[in-house]
């Protein structure tokens, strides 16, 4: 959970931070943001929490909990490249393109394999801790059954022309493709800009 008391402003004071860019804004507090129309749109952008600069301590301190308590849920959905994977449904809705609509009919497993890349995109999960982590396995079989569900995925996702989200790592194990996820995925509209007061 962070504590943000300087955040951008929209008028590009470089003293201060733009909220946007942190990795965990659902779980950032900003204080310090006085006009309520900004405060609200903030919170509707998706920054966790949003104060003005005179917050009694004891209030700070309900808001850090509430806030701590959220950040171990689980979140309903991920955004990963042109797919929205939806943990409730356990499938992945491809969002754009030609097949922009379309479920992508994942196996539990595929969905459980990307679900867990993307618990850390960009970084390398070793084949012993997918099989933990996916089969629950504490073992390491003598089996291809890893190899074969990537394939499987990755045929899937290439309908939606993202197989590339899912690289094999030279070092062993796989990873979710996040530097060519964000150059290849524009995310919406930019977020709307508020007037000071």
């Amino acid at each position: 959970m962070s504590l943000c008391s300087r955040l951008y402003d929209g008028r590009g004071d470089s003293r201060c931070c733009d909220w946007r860019s942190l990795r965990h804004p659902t779980r950032t507090i900003g204080v310090g943001v006085s006009c309520e129309d900004e405060r609200a749109a903030m919170l509707a952008a998706g920054l966790g929490e949003a104060l003005p600069l005179q917050v009694a301590v004891g209030e700070l301190a309900v808001r850090m909990g509430r806030l701590g308590d959220r950040g171990s849920a689980l979140p309903r959905h991920r955004r990963v490249g042109p797919l929205l994977l939806d943990l409730l449904h356990r499938d992945a809705l491809v969002e754009s393109g030609r097949a922009g609509g379309r479920w992508l009919a994942l196996h539990p497993r595929e969905f459980a394999l990307l679900w867990r890349l993307a618990d850390a995109p960009g970084e390398r999960v070793p084949r012993d801790r997918l099989l933990r982590d996916v089969w629950r396995l504490a073992h390491v079989p003598e089996t291809n059954s890893l190899e074969v569900h990537v394939s499987r995925l990755r045929a899937k996702l290439a309908v939606a022309h993202a197989a590339w989200l899912v690289e094999t790592d030279p070092r062993g194990g796989y990873r979710l493709a996040a530097e060519r996820a964000e150059a290849n995925w524009t995310a919406g509209a930019p977020l709307p800009t508020v007037a000071a007061c």
